[in-house]
């Protein structure tokens, strides 16, 4: 099993956090975005490489692969040209053989891998049932149960099963065959190279492709999403309180806290993320997230991000801080 990665993009909805840090390094309930995609596969047993399609900021996450996953066979390629998810995947063509998983990072789904060396079908969409799915891709399914076309954005909502960036193919060159043709045609929608319109050309030549829906998909592409995933995740597992030795300040669970971080006087919690070598004092923190060596004081914070080495301090707002930035202290 082949599982490829394509992270190249800018991450411009999580500004100003991705000016100096790649979108899936956003640490949420105590790890990057990354590590929670990266623990999904975990259980899968058989994976032979992970290949990670990086751009902006790229060396940051080769260097966190190598320090958190170093038993990993990972591989990296650089999207030079951010033209679309197929062109993306077209880089990896000589490695993608046989099984493989595509995973957009800012994908975090809950879903069981085990059964995919007995799948019947030629490939697998994850799909879930959403209120207004015109923001992501569609598959529309066939009476017999397998998908007919994937719709990219579309424009009304009377197909709501969006797939949520998570595909199998048993064969990864029938993948980069279709990758192949929709380059030398240049089909596109909206000026890119989209995986749908590679997908469609399959499905025109008879690929079964089943979809599988999940009752959890968790998406970080944006302050607020990751904020809600923060959530869910302390909800679900992550939650350390219990570990923690509150001497000095009060603890609401659920919370994540980094044993390095450094609290005085303060409340934190619920539903927040305090990670390493943090200094709070004299505040209030809770439904937030402050990133590695930051410095949060007298501050009443609710649904903020603070970025790595921030200094954040002054009356109750919600704040959205980049790296190493000051606000509050004039």
């Amino acid at each position: 099993m082949k599982i490829i990665i394509p992270l190249a993009g800018f991450g411009k909805r999580l500004r100003p956090h991705t000016f100096t840090k790649p979108k899936p390094l956003i640490n949420v309930a105590g790890k990057p975005v990354l590590g929670h995609v990266l623990d999904m596969f975990t259980k899968l047993g058989d994976v032979d490489e992970i290949i990670f399609i990086v751009g902006h900021l790229g060396e940051q996450i080769e260097e966190y692969v190598a320090r958190e996953y170093p038993h990993l066979r990972a591989c990296y390629y650089r999207q030079e040209e951010l033209n679309g998810q197929s062109t993306a995947i077209y880089l990896a063509r000589e490695r993608l053989t046989g099984p493989m998983l595509m995973v957009f990072v800012d994908t975090i789904v809950k879903t069981d891998l085990s059964g995919l060396r007995q799948e019947a079908a030629d490939a697998i969409a994850w799909v879930k049932a959403v209120d207004d799915p015109r923001r992501f891709g569609v598959a529309e399914v066939g009476s017999n149960g397998y998908v007919t076309r994937l719709i990219e954005k579309p424009s009304d909502v009377r197909n709501n099963l969006a797939v949520v960036g998570f595909y199998y193919f048993k064969q990864g060159e029938a993948l980069i065959a279709a990758i192949r043709e929709q380059i030398e045609r240049d089909i596109r929608t909206q000026e890119e190279y989209f995986l749908a319109d590679a997908v469609n050309l399959m499905l025109q030549r008879g690929l079964k492709m089943r979809v599988q829906p999940v009752e959890v998909w968790q998406d970080c592409g944006k302050t607020e999403t990751v904020l809600e995933t923060n959530r869910y995740l302390l909800e679900n597992g992550h939650d350390n309180s219990d570990q923690v030795r509150a001497d000095g300040f009060l603890v609401i669970p659920p919370v994540n806290i980094h044993p390095t971080a450094h609290i005085v006087a303060s409340v934190i919690g619920p539903y927040t993320t305090v990670a390493a070598h943090c200094w709070v004092e004299d505040s209030i923190i809770r439904d937030s997230i402050v990133d590695e060596e930051s410095v949060v004081q007298g501050a009443l914070l609710a649904g903020s991000l603070i970025g790595r080495s921030a200094r954040v301090g002054g009356r109750f707002r919600a704040f959205n801080v980049g790296e190493a930035s000051e606000v509050g202290f004039e």
